[in-house]
């Protein structure tokens, strides 16, 4: 009999460099993991751009510039000496200096480019004193990670939130540190269209945000040179994430001088956005004093922010941050939608000011670190009629000032990666056109039972403020339409049969027992 053969499943990225990764283990703390391992992603990822940047030069005939830093910097592309190149570590990968080799790698990049300028771990390598055969080990899986596969996936983000969801309880969950899964920021993007002008992002992590934001312009054809993006973050190893995350696809972005906290030191407070995508981190309590931060500018026409939540600090902080026609797309948890005291005062106020345009409640299990659903919020500060052109589209928009669009997507979205769930792209298409047909004029708009609703501000007021979108959004009654006779007759047929086959059997049993001589009398 021939042998059966069973197809292993591949491991994700994220598994296999985990699994290398924890061969280190006696070497180096497991927290620790992914800053080594996302300094080595680093690494092939900018020499996979500069070997394919090489390949272009020597097809167009241009072989005596390969070592010419200014045709790799016309494209954005850095330009990485010998001793810099993935190739010359993979060689070098069991040697005893290797660790020397890598940190001089980064050294050396760090030097000649100043957009990594704090960006890049500092001899890290060489402290960590670790296991030549473990990290030759680690080497070799990330050699086989082709890292221009998928251009449009952000794997320094996916990478860092992996790692980071293994020890969620001691440094993910309380920090809120969340890596926002591509679809969701695809959605994001599509539904606010940053296409060109100042975006902002008050919490960017790792930088995720800004990395798709560009492919939604390039993808739109537009020019990403017309964006100017800033960003701030509070975690310093994050911080260097995102700069390291913008640096190696040529973006070029203004995340502060420094890590620091956006509540207590802004580091741009001038500033006035056309776009804001962010993702804060969830129910942060404590966030401030209570004599701390009574007079920002920030809340001004609003009531104070409660120290006990920051949520209505985050939305504040980003309505006060958008331009006159600024649009913001964010994502928080669900207990912001319907809070009771300064919350409620501020969500009424945002309410009657008219620029809270759309809420739209997502599936839970969409996050590596949490599993709770959330909801993202659109705050419009132009909600009346005007037209826009974005790329090769022009949009009408109407006077929907006094109108929200709630949305239910809990039950939207595919299986991703066996526990996880994600947008599908012809959904995130679907949910982007729902919403863009509801912004327009006479576009075919149409409340939709258990998916989408335009609310007027008259019902939500009567509704108390509440921003629940279950509170508005039509539920299906599958059972109102049943016939009653109809069903009970179905009923009894079932039922029927079973107590015959309950019968035959017990008639069975009594058989059975009545032939080996040990009849049951009832």
């Amino acid at each position: 009999m021939a042998k059966k053969t069973t197809t292993k499943k591949q491991k994700s990225i994220e598994e296999s460099l985990w699994d290398s990764a924890n061969k280190l283990r006696g070497s180096v703390e497991p927290s620790e993991y992914k800053h080594v391992v996302l300094g080595l992603i680093f690494l092939k990822f900018a020499s996979d751009k500069f070997e394919a940047r090489k390949e272009e030069l020597i097809a167009e005939g241009k072989e005596k510039y390969l070592e010419m830093k200014e045709f790799y910097n016309m494209k954005n592309v850095f330009f990485l000496s010998p001793i810099a190149r993935w190739s010359y570590i993979i060689q070098n990968a069991k040697q005893d200096d290797i660790a020397l080799k890598i940190d001089t790698a980064l050294h050396t990049i760090e030097k000649n480019n100043p957009s990594l300028k704090g960006a890049l771990p500092d001899n890290y390598f060489s402290r960590l004193a670790l296991d030549i055969s473990k990290l030759a080990a680690l080497l070799d899986t990330i050699n086989n990670i082709d890292t221009q596969q998928d251009k449009a996936q952000d794997i320094v983000g996916r990478v860092y939130e992996y790692f980071l969801s293994k020890f969620a309880i001691a440094e993910g969950k309380g920090k809120g540190e969340f890596y926002t899964p591509k679809s969701i920021v695809n959605l994001i993007a599509e539904m606010i269209e940053p296409y060109e002008g100042i975006i902002y992002d008050p919490a960017c992590g790792s930088g995720g945000m800004f990395v798709q934001s560009i492919k939604f312009i390039e993808s739109h054809h537009g020019d990403k040179r017309n964006i100017s993006i800033y960003g701030q973050e509070y975690t310093n190893t994050t911080y260097k994430l995102a700069k390291m995350n913008l640096a190696i696809r040529g973006i070029s972005g203004n995340l502060g001088e420094k890590a620091a906290n956006t509540f207590a030191d802004d580091q741009h407070k001038d500033l006035k956005a056309d776009y804001i995508m962010a993702n804060p981190p969830f129910n942060q309590k404590d966030w401030r004093a209570d004599n701390e931060l009574i007079d920002d500018p920030r809340w001004m026409g609003y009531d104070v922010p409660p120290t006990s939540n920051a949520n209505y600090g985050w939305i504040l902080t980003m309505v006060s941050k958008l331009s006159e026609n600024g649009v913001a797309g964010f994502l928080l948890s669900n207990g912001a939608l319907s809070g009771g005291g300064e919350e409620y005062k501020i969500r009424k106020k945002l309410l009657e000011n008219g620029i809270i345009e759309a809420i739209a409640i997502f599936p839970g299990s969409m996050f590596y670190t949490t599993d709770i659903s959330v909801t993202l919020w659109i705050i419009n500060k132009n909600k009346l009629e005007h037209t826009k052109t974005i790329g090769d589209v022009s949009r009408n928009y109407r006077n929907r000032k006094d109108e929200i669009l709630f949305m239910d997507l809990r039950h939207v979205g595919i299986p991703f990666e066996k526990k996880y769930i994600q947008f599908s792209p012809e959904q995130i298409e679907e949910i982007a056109e729902t919403y863009h047909n509801w912004q327009q004029k006479d576009n075919g708009y149409e409340d939709v039972p258990e998916y989408c609703y335009s609310a007027h501000l008259d019902e939500v007021r009567k509704k108390d403020y509440s921003l629940v979108p279950s509170k508005y959004i039509e539920f299906v009654n599958r059972d109102e339409n049943i016939d009653f006779d109809d069903k009970m007759e179905s009923l009894k047929e079932e039922f029927t049969d079973l107590l015959k086959e309950e019968q035959k059997s017990k008639q069975d049993l009594l058989q059975v027992f009545k032939d080996l001589g040990f009849e049951i009398e009832l």
